[in-house]
């Protein structure tokens, strides 16, 4: 049952830029947030402000040291929102990027072993490991996820870690079947067997749903990419342990050790940053009466994690008098009816309706969707289900139940 009244959901709705309008279509539902999330509109005013500022950090003017007071700011907010006691957040070209960077800096320099990782994976994560285990020397390793439940499990890596495995990649929650992982049990049986192994974890997709605990984790390097929680394009952002910052990197001549940063970022990604976790306080403060800051996010994290398993029930099982797609005769639900491991997403088939078909004729009802095929982002998962593409309907909490019945209504007369 979720905690976000329909008051609440109005207020939410409002913050967000272009909530229910596309400017080239006009009217449109967007369940199309595993691709991008909708945009904060703080987030927009602070871009813009930042885009107008001439200076850079480092400089010895009240411009300057403003700049400087941003990113730390955007730091600390990160490091609470995040749960991370030690270690850095910085930012880069995008999450792709960094996952390559961290990837790359912990294969060359953990040493001849194992890279591990698993068959749900973005190949942000399998095409790192793969090429630079190959530079190091090393032998890359697949954990293969489950194909009916659509998500990997902590047992499934246990029978593959070795005591020579460096180098340990996990994805929070996987584009394609929307399913998420336990991240902590997962590392934990890593280090059971392989205490040293650097453990770098793909957050990308979990972001925007929050209840994120790197302390608990016991990881060593994790990625979001800020469009995907309610941020902009043109930036991501890394967390990484004290030990794989240690750990030799590209960096300037005589430069600070422990910078990871390349050149000068801009200071507005990292003000939209606090935009970003400044709404997660925000929400946890609508929905519980705790002063404490981390409390507050834990809170919002709950609250979004309800909100859209209402949303997602709906879909499957029906509202009102509309029936979920459970129900309709030629429609398949990847992952299964019931999984607990669903975050806000729902990829399906239609027999006999080609996916791409079902991906125009939704848009032509204003539902915007999204065709996932069986190519080098999402054949790992669909080529095994005898598949060659699927749509993809995810969702955030800020949508809404009435926006779930217009979607099964169209669904209705696109399965029939």
């Amino acid at each position: 049952m979720s905690n976000i009244s329909p008051k609440l959901l109005s207020e939410i709705r409002n913050r967000f830029a272009q909530i229910d309008h596309c400017p080239q279509q006009g009217p449109r539902i967007f369940f199309e947030n595993a691709g991008g999330a909708l945009t904060l509109k703080s987030v927009v005013e602070t871009s813009q402000t930042y885009a107008a500022i001439p200076d850079n950090q480092g400089r010895d003017n009240v411009g300057s040291h403003e700049l400087v007071r941003v990113i730390n700011k955007a730091k600390e907010d990160m490091r609470v929102f995040m749960n991370a006691t030690s270690g850095q957040f910085f930012v880069g070209e995008s999450g792709t990027e960094l996952l390559f960077r961290l990837i790359m800096n912990a294969c060359l320099g953990a040493g001849p072993g194992r890279v591990l990782g698993s068959s749900l994976e973005h190949p942000a994560t399998r095409s790192a490991c793969a090429r630079w285990s190959g530079v190091a020397g090393q032998t890359h390793v697949l954990v293969p996820h489950d194909d009916a439940t659509g998500t990997v499990t902590a047992e499934a890596y246990a029978s593959k870690v070795t005591p020579d495995t460096k180098v340990a990649t996990i994805v929070h929650t996987s584009p394609v079947t929307g399913m998420g992982v336990d991240v902590a049990a997962v590392s934990a049986a890593i280090r059971a067997v392989a205490p040293d192994c650097y453990i770098i974890v793909d957050g990308i997709q979990h972001a925007a749903h929050g209840r994120m605990d790197l302390t608990a984790y016991d990881i060593d390097g994790y990625v979001v990419s800020p469009y995907k929680v309610f941020s902009r394009h043109g930036y991501g952002v890394a967390w990484i342990s004290d030990r794989l910052t240690k750990l030799p990197h590209n960096s300037l001549i005589d430069g600070p050790e422990d910078n990871w940063e390349m050149g000068t970022r801009d200071t507005g990604s990292y003000a939209t940053l606090s935009d970003v976790v400044s709404y997660f306080e925000w929400l946890g403060e609508q929905v519980s009466d705790t002063t404490d800051r981390r409390e507050k996010f834990i809170a919002a994290g709950e609250a979004i994690h309800a909100q859209e398993k209402v949303l997602t029930d709906a879909m499957i099982h029906g509202t009102g008098n509309l029936a979920g797609l459970k129900d309709m005769e030629n429609v398949q639900i990847l992952g299964g009816v019931d999984n607990p491991a669903r975050e806000g997403l729902v990829s399906l088939t239609v027999s006999g309706v080609p996916s791409v078909d079902v991906v125009k004729a939704l848009n032509a009802h204003g539902i915007r969707t999204h065709l996932r095929k069986a190519d080098h982002y999402s054949g790992n998962i669909l080529d095994p289900l005898g598949l060659d593409s699927c749509v993809r309907v995810s969702m955030c909490h800020y949508n809404s139940a009435h926006e779930v019945a217009q979607f099964l209504a169209a669904m209705k007369d696109i399965s029939a």
